[in-house]
């Protein structure tokens, strides 16, 4: 685990997201690695079937980009602020955008949450975490909600 520089930790503001930056701590402090935290809000196009205009959709975009970013840098002072620590706040799919960001900032591990949905909702909403689980180019810490 020597060459694990750079983490990525995926956080959602969850009840989750306070194991997860714990998690993400605990691995980076004896290593002196860098943190990057990413916070995902959903692009407006998931709802363009609703007949809602675009301009509406970019707006919205960008104000969920402005509140993330004021929420993810308080957790990152409650969580990082002893550490070198990076924060990133992006709008689009959520699975794509934490790819995305691994593959560009060249993390070494990505530590994100579980929801555990199951059956239908697993069924509707999909599932984040395993989607990054197949597709990361890096290992994948998954931590559980209990």
């Amino acid at each position: 685990m020597s060459n694990i520089k750079k983490i990525l930790c995926a956080v959602d503001f969850s009840s989750v997201s306070e194991k997860v930056a714990d998690y993400a701590k605990s691995l980076a402090k004896p290593l002196d690695a860098e943190v990057v935290c990413i916070h995902v809000v959903p692009s407006g196009t998931i709802y363009a079937d609703f007949g809602i205009p675009m301009n509406s959709m970019e707006t919205f975009c960008t104000t969920m980009v402005s509140e993330g970013e004021k929420t993810l840098a308080e957790f990152m002072e409650r969580h990082f602020s002893d550490m070198n620590c990076r924060a990133k706040v992006t709008c689009g799919d959520f699975s794509e955008e934490i790819l995305n960001c691994a593959k560009e900032e060249q993390a070494d591990m990505i530590v994100m949450g579980t929801h555990g949905r199951k059956g239908m909702d697993r069924l509707l909403f999909g599932s984040v975490a395993e989607k990054v689980l197949r597709q990361a180019p890096c290992p994948v810490v998954a931590v559980r909600p209990s």
